[in-house]
């Protein structure tokens, strides 16, 4: 617990008292604070409250994390539109009640499923909390709709939860502060259980699941209340509720990345796309006066990728798979709708994703938080897949193992596959020259195309796939650029020697990632190589000599061939074994890096990765790990073949003889005879430390298992052992005894300092890396000889990050004593 969920609390008090002192004016007066200023603190509690939300959730799921955000969410866009209202764009009291009306009419549905899963989790101020501030905006809509109600009781409800959320943050920082000793009612959370373990399928709780959720209650929600009468037009007023559910759902899809899910990641990052061209259909009247076209092919497109991923979905969760199928049924109507979003089919269809996503987001809610789950279909599912012989569902550590190195997120590439296929198939759509924001084709290119596109190159790079973030980011620049050049009225004939130099840029840079995939496999070498074609097409259309049918035919081919990229992420990312191959390189590469590695990338900060590398080094295999200064290359003493193979891959000199290190003393224990009394002090008071011992070598290594692989340790007459300063090394220790060590490079190079160059020097010939990051240190340990210690002299072999003073000073003490 921490000091963040107070603030968060603190900045919904906040809020709340300016809404109240807002309301709290007598309509005939002049408010005592100005639409634009309420508009502009608002938006800086939103912030507040999405900094608190994010930052508290990445240490422990809880229902705050969906109350910050949803109501994060609703004071960012009731703050746009009260900065609408006092710029003056919206024209008196109806055009803001209409703007306002989808927000306070769907923020109680958002609220109402936190209100009951706090109830039911014994939660009751959190519960009040959510309650009262749904109650208040409910009677806000009302007032907005029949102005007897008086704008006073809208103003107690709004100081009711300023008089909750004060109390529950005064609550939480008394405990936090007194370290539980002042504890007010139903504010304790000392006693609360922390958030569920990962279900034994391999994949990871999603805690931001259910706040995606709730953002497409909201966005439906505009095009919902208009079928229902609450608002009476649609219009530009409305669009901060989507764009700003659009924004929000960005972030939750990065969230989920980093919660490892990454099938509702997909989902909510193709979802934000619908609420940003909704938005810019809202906004097209301002520049035209009819109603924009809608790309009814592209439409058909984007209801198979929903399709396809709630078939995927499914598979893990049947119950999310079923509400991707709403998804799809709104897609269909869009496309069979010339008017899209602004006719009753598309908006009923949007009342439907109102019911199922507040549904859904209850379920999602208590199952997190309670011990009794509501079925979901999880457990048929994985039954009935065990039978099957075709399809197995993909578990254990290695599910979300990065390519190389530490990495904190899922990976995102079926999402960006999905963004190339979405681009493509919107390009294929001519438009109007005389009016080319006519098509609403722009969020799909640059929405879907660019910002997403980024997203998913930038996951990639966090990955240690350097090529492929590469290639998503260029593509990305480019479907932004070319998206608002077509598309946006500003291509010309003037600009043709401009935009055809551009393009030349481009296409040499993908050339080079043409080139690069030979070396990476066969379905990225004919992703990269068909964009090439699209961008020639750019070219040929920018020096006016398009062939007909050239752009459609490159596009329709860089298109199919992203779905089947879409399809073959989603299918690796759960499934086991290669349902859908991405295909080997063509051009094969000797030596490290050569084929597929079977090198295991494990993250340092999980206790179960590193009892994971304890059972390899158990098995006799070898590992590369973190020190508390540089990167080294271990095995177990007790398996003398894993010394063996750690000596052989390293190929070790003679005059650098691989060490012994232990977790801590007792581990020598039984050969503490064998020790002179001064040697075994002088290592007590000097360990844990970046100080190397070589001592004199002796029966004491028997007691190692090591064997004849003693050979390959230490001298013949001396041994240089050592007990780290680093938790997770001796953590590993403990687990497994003790081990030999070398640095983790070919002798002669330099230290590795970076688990990332373990691979890189050792290749295959290590079986796994426990990856930390950059080292703590660059420099080695100090190397002590202590061979003639009983006579009072000990030597230097290095001076490393120890000085010797501090040795000499640690030598004085012991002889003392």
């Amino acid at each position: 617990e921490s000091l963040h969920s107070c603030i968060g609390l603190l900045g919904i008090s906040a809020g709340s008292l300016l809404l109240a002192v807002h309301f709290y004016t007598s309509p005939g007066a002049a408010p005592l604070i100005p639409s634009t200023a309420l508009g502009i603190l608002l938006l800086i509690f939103s912030a507040l409250l999405a900094y608190a939300g994010i930052r508290r959730n990445l240490r422990n799921s809880s229902l705050l994390l969906s109350l910050y955000l949803t109501v994060s969410m609703f004071w960012c866009g009731y703050g746009l539109t009260f900065l609408l209202a006092g710029q003056g764009v919206l024209a008196g009291a109806g055009e803001l009640r209409d703007a306002v009306g989808p927000g306070l009419a769907t923020f109680p549905v958002a609220l109402l499923p936190i209100s009951l899963v706090g109830f039911l989790c014994r939660e009751p101020i959190l519960a009040l909390l959510a309650a009262a501030t749904s109650l208040a905006s409910a009677h806000d809509v009302a007032l907005r709709h029949r102005p007897a109600l008086g704008s006073s009781a809208v103003a107690c409800n709004y100081l009711l939860v300023t008089l909750l959320g004060g109390y529950c943050a005064l609550g939480r920082g008394l405990c936090f502060l007194s370290k539980g000793k002042i504890v007010l009612p139903g504010t304790d959370v000392a006693e609360k259980k922390g958030p569920e373990q990962p279900q034994p399928s391999g994949g990871s709780t999603n805690p931001f699941a259910a706040t995606g959720l709730i953002l497409n209650v909201v966005s439906a929600g505009v095009f919902g209340c208009n079928l229902l009468g609450i608002t009476n037009k649609l219009f530009l007023g409305q669009v901060p509720w989507l764009w700003a559910a659009g924004i929000y759902q960005l972030g939750i899809c990065i969230l989920s990345y980093r919660a490892m899910d990454v099938l509702m990641a997909t989902s909510f990052g193709l979802t934000s796309i619908l609420k940003f061209a909704g938005g810019y259909c809202l906004l097209y009247p301002m520049w035209q006066p009819q109603e924009p076209s809608f790309p009814t092919p592209f439409l058909v497109v984007f209801s198979i990728l929903f399709a396809v991923l709630a078939l995927f979905l499914a598979l893990k969760s049947p119950v999310d798979g079923l509400y991707l199928l709403v998804y799809v049924a709104f897609c269909i109507s869009l496309a069979c709708h010339p008017k899209g979003f602004f006719e009753a089919g598309p908006q009923g269809v949007a009342v439907a994703v109102v019911v199922a996503s507040a549904l859904l987001a209850l379920i999602h809610l208590y199952n997190g938080k309670a011990n009794a789950k509501i079925p979901t279909g999880q457990g048929a599912v994985k039954a009935l897949l065990a039978h099957s012989t075709l399809l197995k569902l993909r578990e254990g550590p290695d599910l979300h193992t990065p390519y190389l190195g530490y990495s904190k997120y899922g990976d995102a590439e079926a999402l960006a596959y999905a963004c190339s296929v979405l681009a493509s198939f919107a390009l294929t759509m001519p438009g109007d020259p005389q009016a080319p924001l006519a098509t609403v084709v722009i969020p799909w290119v640059v929405v879907a195309g660019g910002i997403l596109k980024l997203l998913g190159g930038s996951v990639a790079f966090a990955r240690g796939k350097t090529l492929e973030s590469s290639a998503f980011i260029l593509y990305a620049v480019l479907w932004i650029i070319w998206g608002f050049t077509r598309y946006g009225g500003l291509s010309g004939t003037t600009r043709s020697f401009h935009a055809a130099t551009g393009i030349i840029s481009f296409m040499l840079f993908n050339g080079f990632i043409v080139f690069c995939t030979l070396f990476l496999s066969i379905t990225w070498f004919f992703y990269s190589l068909t964009f090439m074609l699209v961008a020639l097409s750019f070219f040929l259309d920018a020096i006016h000599a398009l062939p007909a049918g050239y752009d459609l035919a490159a596009t329709l081919i860089f298109g199919l061939v992203s779905f089947y990229c879409f399809l073959s992420a989603l299918a690796n990312s759960i499934l086991e074994g290669p349902c859908l191959p991405m295909g080997g390189p063509l051009v094969q590469l000797g030596g490290v890096g050569r084929g597929t590695t079977k090198c295991l990338h494990l993250p340092a900060r999980k206790a179960s990765s590193v009892r994971r590398i304890a059972d390899i080094l158990r098995d006799g295999g070898t590992c590369g790990i973190p020190t508390d200064t540089v990167y080294v290359l271990v095995a177990a003493c007790n398996r003398p073949d894993a010394v063996e193979k750690a000596h052989r891959s390293k190929r070790q000199a003679q005059d650098r003889p691989m060490s012994l290190w232990i977790s801590n003393l007792k581990q020598l224990e039984p050969a503490k005879h064998l020790f002179s009394p001064l040697l075994w002090d002088f290592m007590e008071a000097a360990w844990p430390s970046p100080i190397s011992l070589v001592v004199p070598r002796g029966e004491w290594l028997d007691f190692l298992g090591m064997k004849d692989s003693a050979k390959y340790v230490g001298t013949p007459q001396s041994v240089a052992i050592r007990v780290p300063d680093c938790s997770v090394t001796t953590h590993l220790m403990d687990l497994v005894g003790p081990i030999v060590v070398t640095s983790a490079n070919p002798t002669g190079e330099a230290d590795t300092t970076h688990h990332n160059q373990v691979y890189a020097k050792l290749g295959d010939q290590v079986d796994a890396v426990l990856c930390d990051g950059p080292s703590p240190e660059n420099i080695a340990s100090t190397v002590v000889d202590c061979t003639k210690i009983d006579s009072g002299n000990i030597g230097f072999f290095r001076v490393g990050i120890i000085p010797k003073s501090q040795v000499l000073q640690i030598l004085e003490q012991v002889q003392k004593k």
